[in-house]
């Protein structure tokens, strides 16, 4: 083989390789993350949230946390942030698989009434669609039983009680 087949052949293999690793990260980008929330906000008419790497460092502290026994328990960011938490195993779940489950309880919620139907939750939705929620950081970890955890936090928090989401 010439050297300049070799060559080609070890960059083409080089960015298979690349491909293939980017693709699997993509799907937990803060792009995924950021897209996903917004298309929900514009469905409301709220304005678009922006990755924030501080609240991501703080996202990601936490997930690394939960690493170990992928508990559903909320941080304590001491009023700092908003938070929403998704579990799930048996298969590999990704950024928009988390922000779905938590706008899938658009639902239950009523506007009107600014209330949850009853027996069901929905503040995951509202903090998803909290207009003053500008900023979001998100982490993916895979837990020590094969579980997945992802966690977003908003700044500022939403959900105040008494208050709209938009």
């Amino acid at each position: 083989m010439r050297p300049s087949t070799r060559l080609a052949c070890a960059m083409i293999f080089s960015a298979a390789i690349f491909m293939m690793v980017h693709t699997s990260h993509a799907q937990n980008s803060p792009k995924d993350y950021v897209d996903a929330h917004n298309a929900a906000r514009s469905k409301v008419g709220v304005g678009p949230v922006t990755w924030d790497p501080t609240v991501a460092a703080y996202a990601q502290n936490y997930a690394r946390q939960r690493s170990g026994d992928c508990r559903l328990v909320h941080s304590d960011s001491n009023g700092r942030y908003g938070e929403n938490l998704f579990w799930g195993k048996g298969k590999e779940y990704w950024a928009t698989d988390a922000v779905k489950s938590w706008v899938d309880e658009e639902n239950d919620y009523s506007y009107n009434s600014n209330t949850c139907a009853r027996g069901k939750a929905c503040g995951h939705y509202t903090q998803v669609v909290w207009r003053s929620s500008t900023r979001i950081g998100c982490a993916r970890v895979k837990c020590n039983d094969g579980a997945i955890f992802i966690t977003c936090n908003y700044s500022p928090p939403g959900n105040v009680n008494g208050r709209r989401p938009y």
